[in-house]
């Protein structure tokens, strides 16, 4: 068992003191700004908002063909006067002022000449090449480049602890260590890789270029090394962080999708400098975004796409077309003279032989060649131990012996009767099963009683469709089975473009709810569940919103039933009985039949505490019914009570309800008028998020109210920082205070206000932005794996902890597998998927601890050691039926509750929202 685990995050080394270098700096400057900002505004319109030029473009093309430049600031385009060139020496205004010209340019390409008249187009023409001049006039005339000191350590330590980055280095030191690695190639067992740089929105990344090849089935795929760099805090840590995780980058050379089915894939374009003194070739790799243009009818560059504007810069060379890159995507990324572009691949654009993911001991290797590049400027993390061998809770034991596994079923079987006993609470449950193929029906019917370890059943006369029912220890299920017919064809939505798809897809939705309305009675005083074996996604692939799921479950929850779904057989991997098996366990779920496990984390955890889960559901226009919506969740859970007792609350009655009620509740009330869909369609296009204030402070105002019922009796709470934190700012993690809670622009208030034993915990996984770092358990002596367990750092009143997991049994792949240098004997290596077990940071922001207990007066109470409820938060994600979860249970149930939340458009006209681009 290893005892140690290492994370692939750095910080500054207080032995070497601030990272001070001397940078040049370029700021855009007041009038090239305003020449820029005067094209930019007649080629937009005049609008309320204010005007930001959009540089992205011109900022990528800067970093890839301005030899010497490191990075370009965020808000250069807001304020002139701030630094927007960063370069290790001053970059000639020969080469800037092209570039500027060019991409201004280029703007004028989006302007609509033909809707004007002839003496109209003229003025606009001419209007145009006045512009256009005073842009030439202010390049031609650049600010100067000035030196300036950079401290790419330089922080804020917050009033709760925190150390917080200046705001400049979370995209200017990813860029400085990727150039700063990149200089230094990596060698392993013989293997030399080389590394590009890749700018990205929220960090920088590094590419091993020219790409690696594998052969498998007569064919070359292709697959590069990946190194990402970001900039992140820790909550009450003195110094923030540097994470570099490793994994693979694949590229895409044998395309297996309709041109009118690519939605956006990104193409990376390795290009020659055009200049004619200097480099011949940049250490970057330009990233550009192609699609399939419906305007056109053909595949073609997005607009903010440097590649758009480089056969202007470099008139010598013939650069890829978007077409001609996917008819011949392994010609270009092999590079045609002296041009290379790899399409980066993802699951939509058809199968790849090369998996995903490296093994601990290969990512630990690279882990070593960025650690001695980042020396001694950074050092690694120290290494984190374990803070309690209680790993798991109370779980049945797994053991190889034939009788032990017929003793351990029988006690699985019992527990989940017992749980759905208290979950019915007495009220019978009906189930309809709507099939399409008689093997899944019979199936489905075969696998209850197994998991439940009741006999076969009772089947009334009167053939295969005739009820089953099951009657044991205060259970009485019915099942009913019929064909699903129409009731699970694609949705027919009208094709009427002048209006919305939103309120398009409503009428679709509508028209079957009326058809299910027809076929399916409302229960009364039972349960009601509803299962139904429906299409794959890959049939919807065309026409996405014609896969009737949504519709269904809207239509179900309308009728007052419960709604799982399980996949035609055609559509789906794994055997039949195995998705049957899954299918029940899902809608045992949606019943509320599921408890945690006992804990095993001691005596200091009260004996009658409750846990209480928070999940914001957040969806855009481009959601499952392309309604905006946002939509607190709460789950509380009282293990005490027995299985089943799981409950959520309904802010309408102000009251906590079952479950599978919430689940209902939460389908029948997020209906849209169109006036309220319009006004937040509108806010999410332009970045503004949705009415303002308004959903944060009603959002904090919830979140108060379930506090103030929650107090009467000890209560822990869980929340997902990344998740909350933009409806609740304060969980930012430079506004954490321990033991304080803090909401709108109020002081911090102590825990105890919102309850006398309140215990606060804050869970945190990578959100997509690789906040938490990778990792990988190490015994010091050369062998790297994985470990389950809780671990902490050496540190007094540590407060944040690791939650890590094993390896499923279901991904058996040896840990010093080697794919980006596969031996003679590992071949085969590149076609194997790597499976990492992400880590999850436990942050136990409030419980009882000494400062809080003598700021409350209760100084005859024991002291809370965080470790254990951060212990308490670790098993939380461990469950008999269950592998380990992403989240603790309470979450992963509030998290689970979003699928009933489905928002409509309703009574919208025409003009209530705005069209969308089919």
């Amino acid at each position: 068992m290893y005892q140690t685990i290492r994370t692939a995050a750095y910080e500054r080394d207080p032995d070497y003191g601030p990272w001070v270098e001397n940078t040049h700096v370029m700021q855009l400057g007041e009038e090239l700004h305003r020449s820029l900002t005067d094209l930019y505004v007649r080629i937009r319109g005049q609008s309320d908002h204010p005007v930001r030029l959009p540089v992205r473009q011109l900022n990528a093309l800067l970093r890839a063909m301005a030899p010497g430049s490191v990075a370009t600031a965020r808000n250069a385009d807001a304020d002139c006067q701030a630094p927007w060139l960063y370069g290790r020496e001053p970059v000639p205004q020969e080469v800037v002022a092209p570039l500027i010209g060019t991409w201004a340019a280029g703007l004028l390409r989006d302007y609509d000449y033909e809707s004007a008249d002839g003496a109209e187009r003229a003025d606009r023409v001419g209007a145009e090449d006045e512009l256009l001049h005073d842009i030439e006039t202010a390049v031609s005339d650049l600010p100067p480049w000035r030196s300036e000191s950079v401290d790419f350590t330089e922080n804020l330590i917050t009033p709760g602890g925190t150390a917080e980055p200046a705001g400049r280095l979370y995209s200017l030191l990813p860029e400085r260590i990727a150039c700063r690695l990149a200089s230094r190639p990596y060698h392993s067992h013989g293997t030399t890789l080389g590394f590009r740089v890749v700018s990205c929105e929220n960090g920088a990344e590094l590419v091993s270029w020219p790409p690696r090849r594998y052969e498998h089935r007569n064919r070359t795929w292709y697959y590069s090394a990946l190194v990402t760099i970001t900039v992140h805090t820790v909550p009450f840590a003195e110094r923030f962080r540097v994470h570099v995780s490793t994994s693979i980058r694949r590229w895409a050379t044998h395309l297996d999708i309709r041109r009118r089915d690519l939605h956006g894939a990104t193409v990376l374009l390795d290009a020659p400098l055009p200049w004619p003194d200097g480099p011949r070739r940049g250490y970057r790799l330009v990233g550009n975004t192609i699609a399939f243009d419906r305007s056109r009818g053909e595949v073609a560059w997005r607009r903010h796409s440097p590649a758009l504007l480089l056969p202007e810069l470099d008139i010598v060379r013939s650069y890829p077309e978007p077409e001609h890159l996917l008819t011949a995507p392994e010609k270009w990324i092999n590079g045609r003279q002296g041009i290379a572009a790899g399409i980066i691949y993802s699951p939509t654009l058809g199968p790849h032989s090369v998996g995903p993911g490296l093994m601990p001991k290969e990512r630990a290797e690279l882990d070593a060649w960025v650690e001695e590049g980042l020396r001694p400027m950074l050092r690694r993390v120290p290494d984190m131990t374990r803070v309690t061998r209680s790993n798991t809770p109370s779980l049945l034991p797994r053991t190889a012996s034939a009788g032990d596994d017929g003793a351990r079923e029988a006690r699985e079987t019992l527990a989940r009767r017992q749980a759905l006993a208290g979950a019915l609470a007495g009220k019978p449950l009906e189930v309809d099963i709507l099939w399409q193929t008689p093997e899944t029906r019979d199936e489905l019917i075969t696998a209850l009683p197994d998991l439940i370890g009741l006999s076969p059943g009772r089947q009334s006369r009167g053939g295969t469709e005739s009820p089953w029912r099951w009657q044991a220890d205060g259970i009485d299920i019915r099942v009913r089975t019929s064909p699903a017919g129409s009731l699970a064809a694609p949705l027919t939505v009208p094709v009427d473009r002048r209006r919305p798809r939103a309120v398009r897809l409503a009428e679709a939705v509508a028209d079957r709810c009326a058809l299910v309305g027809e076929h399916m009675e409302r229960p009364q005083d039972v349960w009601g569940l509803t299962i139904i074996e429906i299409g794959g996604k890959e049939r919807f692939k065309k026409n996405p919103y014609s896969d009737p799921k949504h519709a269904l479950r809207i239509a179900c929850a309308r009728r007052g039933r419960l709604s799982q779904f399980v996949n035609h057989p055609e559509d789906a991997e794994g055997t039949l009985r195995h998705r049957a098996r899954w299918t029940w366990l899902d809608a045992f779920r949606q019943l509320g039949a599921i408890a945690p496990p006992a804990h095993r984390v001691g005596a200091g955890i009260p004996g009658d505490l409750q846990y209480a889960a928070l999940w914001m559901v957040r969806y855009t226009r481009r959601g499952p019914t392309r309604c905006p919506a946002r939509r607190l969740v709460a789950v509380r859970v009282r293990p005490e009570e027995g299985p089943g007792a799981v409950h959520g609350w309904d802010a309408d009655r102000a009251e906590w309800v079952p479950y599978p009620q919430l689940l209902l509740s939460l389908a029948t009330e997020t209906d849209m008028d169109a006036a309220e869909a319009a006004e937040d369609q509108m806010a999410s296009r332009s970045g503004a998020g949705y009415r303002g204030e308004q959903p944060r402070q009603g959002a904090e105002q919830q979140i108060r109210t379930l506090l103030y019922q929650l107090r009467g009796r000890p209560t822990l709470l869980l929340a997902n920082t990344g998740n909350l934190r933009q409806c609740w700012p304060r969980l930012r993690n430079g506004a954490l205070v321990k033991d304080m809670l803090g909401f709108g622009v109020t002081p911090d208030q102590r825990l105890a206000i919102y309850g006398s034993d309140l215990r606060v915990v804050l869970t945190r996984d990578g959100n997509g932005r690789e906040e938490v770092p990778e990792w990988y358990a190490h015994d010091g002596k050369g062998k790297a794996g994985f470990a389950k367990g809780v671990w902490g750092l050496s540190a007094p009143e540590n407060r944040v902890f690791a939650s890590t997991v094993d390896v499923p049994h279901t991904a058996p792949l040896p840990k010093g597998l080697m794919k980006l240098v596969p031996s003679e004997t590992g071949r085969t290596a590149p076609g194997k998927s790597a499976w990492n077990p992400a880590l999850l940071e436990v942050t136990v922001l409030g419980c009882l601890s000494e400062g809080a207990l003598k700021d409350a007066g209760r100084a005859d109470v024991p002291a809370d050691r965080p470790a254990e409820w951060a212990t308490l938060t670790h098993q939380l994600r461990f469950h008999d039926d269950y592998p380990p979860l992403a989240r603790p249970l309470p979450l992963h149930l509030a998290r689970l509750a979003g699928q009933y939340v489905l928002p409509l458009a309703t009574g919208a006209s025409p003009k209530a929202l705005v069209p969308d681009a089919e």
